[in-house]
């Protein structure tokens, strides 16, 4: 049973970016039809482990220096609204307190407009704005998509439409550059995305060592060291990126480079994530039980609207 004290982690997606179900397995299906996909037909999606998401995780935070819960999303992508519909009310979320952003690509960005339906209504824009934490590419990405969501000037004459309110903060891609976020410490975490291009995930937990990486086809040696057992420390939860069930991706970990990971990192507990049609929560579940045992290590599917007690 949850406590007002506790903290948590609410897991708001779990799915690769065209989400699960496929749109084309529904529209076009196979002969014989996926079996993931079709499940959407007769299944809710709060009763549907394998209805994801984009990828999205939300902090909910207990600050002892203040006694209150404080709310840290990491990504806004295309089916945030999607989410907030779905988990925030299940989950009693009241609100988003601060935004952490691992990258610029849509599945993590496009849904920052929505994010005024959760801000204090005001139709002159009068309100705190909500501190969002990226690097220097995703703000320069962020001029360029969303334009209207980067505080300029208003232009003499130009009317006052509302828009969601943001306070944008620079984070170096550098884990030896900790930041706090709603009074939240966290250490990037640079891992790459594909060769040309660098993501971030995050470290956090003072108590449990957590680290969430959801899009990565390398970690960086430097980035390993901080989160391994051999290196900086063994982690209470590693939150990781698995796209596919077998081979191997140019820009993300499939499930055999994600094995591959947590054996090398050996976390207490691995929660895999980001995952297309191509899994079963159930059937592969099982599979990861027996793997779990083998190994003497602990991996699972998460699913969305999953909620973790964690001690931060």
């Amino acid at each position: 049973m949850a406590t007002e004290m506790e903290s948590a982690l609410i897991f708001l997606g779990t799915g690769s970016s065209g989400s699960v179900p496929y749109m084309s397995c529904l529209i076009e299906p196979s002969d014989p039809p996926c079996s993931v996909c079709t499940q959407s037909l007769s299944l809710p999606p709060q009763s549907n482990p394998n209805y994801r998401c984009n990828t999205s995780l939300l902090i909910k935070y207990y600050s002892q220096t203040d006694a209150t819960h404080k709310y840290i999303l990491i990504d806004a992508g295309k089916t945030f609204r999607e989410s907030v519909l779905r988990w925030f009310v299940f989950h009693r979320i009241p609100r988003v307190d601060s935004i952490l952003l691992t990258h610029d690509h849509a599945d993590a960005i496009l849904g920052l407009d929505d994010i005024r339906a959760v801000q204090p209504f005001s139709p002159t824009n009068d309100i705190d704005p909500t501190p969002v934490y990226l690097t220097q590419r995703s703000m320069e990405r962020m001029e360029t998509v969303f334009p209207y969501l980067v505080k300029k000037k208003q232009k003499e004459g130009q009317e006052i439409r509302r828009v969601a309110q943001f306070c944008w903060n620079i984070v170096a891609e550098d884990c030896n550059q900790p930041f706090s976020a709603s009074g939240l410490k966290l250490t990037p975490l640079p891992v790459m995305h594909g060769e040309d291009y660098i993501c971030l995930g995050f470290l956090f937990g003072n108590k449990d060592r957590v680290a969430y990486l959801s899009d990565v086809s390398r970690i960086p040696a430097s980035t390993e060291y901080v989160i391994s057992k051999n290196g900086a420390g063994q982690l209470d939860l590693l939150i990781l990126d698995s796209l596919k069930k077998t081979g191997s991706h140019n820009v993300h970990f499939c499930l055999p480079q994600a094995l591959e990971t947590v054996k090398r990192l050996c976390p207490k507990q691995t929660l895999l994530i980001g995952m297309t049609h191509e899994f079963d929560y159930y059937k592969d579940n099982e599979f990861l039980m027996e793997w779990s045992k083998r190994e003497g290590l602990s991996v699972q599917l998460a699913h969305d609207g999953l909620r973790v007690p964690i001690n931060l």
